[in-house]
């Protein structure tokens, strides 16, 4: 390995040129900023600023006293849905019931399809019209709007508006997988902020900001995967501690808006300069129609539109019209009325035909997944599950720190016989310190 260079342009390109290739491998650590400074006869701050741009380029990452080290190959993370061909019965994969989801070929055939060139507006008039309703009284009153392709590609834009590779994030600890991804892939630093039956925890989130987060992401419902919500207090309190980090981006992803049964609590202080409230319809309109809206303040909205400028990655007005099609439809809004009862109903069943074997979740819960929490490791339970020919999802992928012990099970096929015979069978599998366990209150909270 040799370093060469003058100028922190030069030593950058040196380096990165070594790991290109192989003279530099992942994981293996550089040179101090002192030493490489003494070996080139150049100031540290040189070397020191070539090194703070290969953090930002996501070739290195800084280990603290552990110094900078060359950065691990991105490897696909773990991924939600379903295993095509699965002889399993899949209580893991995160999807809603596609029997609740409405007709969309019905939708567009019912409705005059109108051909959009390039230079149109990106947002359709009536379809901006009619969220805004639904967004006044919810977020900050001076609000503009946009639209993405579903809350992940919002995250992922919105933080790239704003951060630069290396930058700290907050998010709720367990997480959602994706969101998770998004910031690996991207070079964010994750902070996990523990969650518990309330949501987001106050001072945990204070230690993440304390750290130097510079974007918080927060679920105020159907938090994925322990199925928790906001209460007012918890949400008063958050909102209380990010006012006093008004330069802080603050992106809230309520992805259950349309088919939640508990009461939104917003957490965007009045003195947020950079904030975003996402409301997807992936969920209540199946994961395929991937669409967004995305109200935020004016300096966000703008850094939005340029990644998603007319002519470049606007969201296709087709899905547009279909969108604006169900949430005009009166027959489609009996459906989501009626998929908001399902679903709760779903983790009724499930609750409580868990609660009769001794296995405690996370409650109140909403959303499409009820969370167990377990003392140990996953990997033996699923495992065992998986013999038992039912498919389970394992808490540790949604660890951000440290592993997240638990087991995700998905409620929206669940009926009462199959609610029954899943919990004969998880009781059996969980040893004896997690299935027998009384359901005190503590029990309720997450890991």
């Amino acid at each position: 390995m040799r370093i060469f260079g003058k100028t922190s342009g030069e030593i950058f390109d040196s380096i990165r040129a070594l790991t290109q290739t192989g003279g530099l491998m992942p994981g293996q650590e550089l040179p101090t900023v002192r030493d490489l400074a003494v070996t080139l006869g150049v100031n540290r701050n040189t070397v020191s600023l070539a090194y703070k741009r290969l953090v930002t380029a996501g070739v290195a990452v800084t280990k603290g006293r552990l110094g900078t080290v060359i950065r691990e190959q991105l490897r696909p993370g773990e991924q939600e849905g379903s295993l095509p061909g699965s002889p399993l019965v899949d209580l893991g994969s995160g999807n809603p019931n596609t029997h609740w989801l409405p007709d969309i070929g019905a939708i567009l055939a019912s409705r005059p399809y109108r051909t959009r060139l390039y230079g149109e507006p990106p947002v359709d008039t009536e379809l901006e019209t009619s969220v805004r309703q639904w967004l006044i009284g919810v977020c900050p009153r001076h609000f503009a709007m946009n639209l993405t392709h579903g809350s992940v590609d919002a995250v992922e834009r919105l933080l790239a508006g704003y951060l630069v590779a290396g930058d700290k994030v907050a998010v709720e600890d367990p997480c959602f997988v994706s969101t998770v991804n998004t910031l690996r892939i991207a070079g964010f630093q994750a902070v996990g902020v523990a969650v518990d039956a309330q949501g987001m925890r106050v001072e945990a989130l204070e230690s993440a900001l304390a750290q130097g987060a510079q974007a918080v992401i927060i679920t105020p419902r159907a938090h994925n995967p322990t199925g928790s919500s906001l209460s007012e207090t918890r949400a008063r309190k958050l909102r209380s501690v990010l006012a006093q980090h008004p330069h802080v981006v603050v992106i809230v992803d309520d992805h259950f808006w349309l088919l939640a049964i508990t009461e939104y609590h917003d957490v965007i202080p009045p003195t947020a300069h950079r904030w975003a409230l996402i409301r997807s319809v992936s969920k209540v309109f199946g994961p395929d129609l991937r669409l967004a809206f995305v109200a935020s303040d004016e300096e966000t909205s703008q850094r939005l539109r340029l990644r998603l400028a007319p002519g470049m990655n606007w969201v296709s007005h087709l899905l547009q019209d279909a969108v604006g099609g169900c949430l005009s439809s009166t027959e489609v809004s009996k459906q989501i009325a009626q998929a908001r009862e399902n679903y709760a109903r779903c983790r009724e069943i499930l609750t409580l035909t868990l609660a009769a074997q001794g296995i405690a979740v996370t409650t109140p819960a909403d959303g499409l997944n009820l969370w167990v929490p377990l003392h140990e490791n996953s990997q033996s339970a699923v495992l065992a599950m998986a013999r038992n020919g039912w498919l389970v999802r394992g808490g540790e992928a949604f660890g951000v720190q440290t592993p997240a012990h638990g087991m995700r099970i998905t409620i929206s096929t669940i009926d009462e016989a199959t609610a029954q015979t899943f919990a004969r069978v998880l009781r059996n599998v969980l040893s004896p310190a997690d299935s027998h366990r009384k359901l005190t209150k503590c029990e309720h909270k997450v890991q």
